[in-house]
């Protein structure tokens, strides 16, 4: 270490920002997600910004290496958000170096309505259609019974995420993508440390993706990243992400493949500099070295507080055992360890109780609550005059829609805030 260095890490080990605040029951919000950092995560960004290299530079290969070592995946692609990665990894399929794989305007592709947007927008924004089966209540997954009878010669993937950290039926949807030659996209942004089977969730699938906004596992402040084991679809992802671009040198670098000037792409006059031929009707999706810095720094911290999203959520079921009566209380999927992201609650039908009363009751006590995303997305404005399908009723959706909302297990929690929680429950339901 520098003394440059030396000098900022006591500077910013003194920060009144690093101080925890004592919790007050009553008085001080307990939020649903949230960020766990410590000197490290500044001193880390401090020292991203003096070394004034501020796109993707040593950071960013730190982060790729470790992300992928954490997970025992060859290529961890990241971006700017979660959002992007999704948008990145559902483009990548329709690249026409997958030939007649490739996925083309009017397929079809399986997904649920209970989600969040950026798991079905990429599908609509590629032209595609997406193909809404029912959840089940409890996991919150999709009902993996109805999926074969939705599989037409139209159907080219299954993208769907893995709800609130709880890993969907990946025995199933694996079965049925490998008989019928489906892509598979893991949507791990609420999952990241989620197991199916001792296996973490994002090593399934053709490809998978994360989010590291300040709400998930680790944080960047905002950022994500596509991962994958398949070096075709790295190359393709790493196009879309740069521009689509044909060349792949790192940003500041010049002649990787060492042909920069002696190739023939496309209609351009032979020996046009690689750096800018376009196989790919690309985006800017990079994010700077100083969110990597922070996401290394963070993804150090990744199993303790993946230990501590578990604990929090075990403690908050033993307790609500005793509501059961009013309430269906959530259920890992068979064969997984979730990293839950969240409690998710649902008021029994003809249990007597509202959902606007007991989250009003909580919000007023200051326990945040939060609904489950789009609830039913084909409900939503948006989706007025979009193409989609549906398959079946969406029955499990609609009571999501009106009943469920989810409570906080982040590692920020304390005991003293579940006894909180806990206790105000107790009050609403006496």
């Amino acid at each position: 270490m520098s003394n440059q260095s030396k000098k900022i890490s006591e500077l910013v080990k003194g920060l009144d920002i690093l101080k925890k605040k004592k919790f007050i029951p009553g008085e001080t919000r307990i939020p649903v997600s949230g960020k766990l950092f410590d000197e490290n995560e500044i001193i880390n960004g401090v020292n991203s910004i003096l070394d004034c290299w501020w796109t993707e530079g040593r950071y960013d290969i730190e982060f790729r290496e470790k992300l992928s070592s954490f997970l025992g995946v060859r290529y961890a692609i990241p971006v700017n958000s979660g959002s992007s990665a999704n948008l990145l990894a559902f483009t990548t399929l329709t690249s026409p170096l997958l030939k007649e794989k490739r996925i083309k305007p009017g397929d079809e592709v399986i997904t649920i309505a209970a989600s969040f947007p950026t798991t079905i927008n990429p599908i609509i924004q590629n032209n595609c259609v997406p193909v809404f089966l029912d959840v089940e209540l409890e996991t919150y997954n999709i009902n993996t019974e109805l999926i074969e009878r939705v599989i037409t010669k139209k159907t080219k993937a299954v993208f769907i995420a893995h709800t609130l950290g709880n890993p969907f039926n990946l025995d199933k949807i694996k079965q049925v993508c490998d008989k019928h030659n489906l892509w598979l996209i893991e949507d791990c942004c609420d999952a990241l440390g989620s197991k199916y089977k001792g296996n973490l969730v994002g090593t399934f699938g053709d490809l998978a993706t994360f989010s590291f906004y300040p709400a998930h596992q680790i944080t960047a402040g905002e950022g994500g990243a596509v991962v994958t084991n398949n070096p075709i679809l790295k190359k393709i992802a790493e196009s879309f992400k740069d521009w689509g671009r044909d060349c792949w040198c790192a940003p500041g670098r010049e002649n990787t493949c060492g042909r920069r000037f002696s190739q023939k792409h496309g209609d351009l006059p032979y020996g046009y500099d690689h750096k800018y031929v376009y196989s790919h009707l690309g985006y800017n999706l990079k994010w700077t070295d100083m969110q990597a810095s922070i996401a290394v720094a963070q993804i150090q911290k990744l199993p303790r507080f993946v230990e501590r999203r578990k604990e929090n959520f075990k403690k908050l079921k033993q307790g609500m055992k005793r509501f059961e009566k009013y309430l269906i209380l959530p259920e890992s999927t068979k064969n997984s360890d979730p990293s839950w992201f969240g409690f998710i609650i649902t008021i029994r039908e003809g249990s007597g109780v509202k959902r606007t009363e007991l989250v009003n009751f909580l919000e007023e006590n200051k326990i945040s609550t939060r609904l489950v995303f789009a609830g039913n997305i084909t409900k939503q404005p948006y989706f007025k005059n979009l193409k989609y399908k549906v398959v079946g009723k969406l029955i499990n959706t609609d009571i999501v829609m009106n009943n469920s909302f989810w409570i906080g297990v982040y590692p920020g929690i304390t005991d003293e805030m579940i006894n909180y929680m806990l206790l105000k429950f107790r009050e609403f339901f006496n």
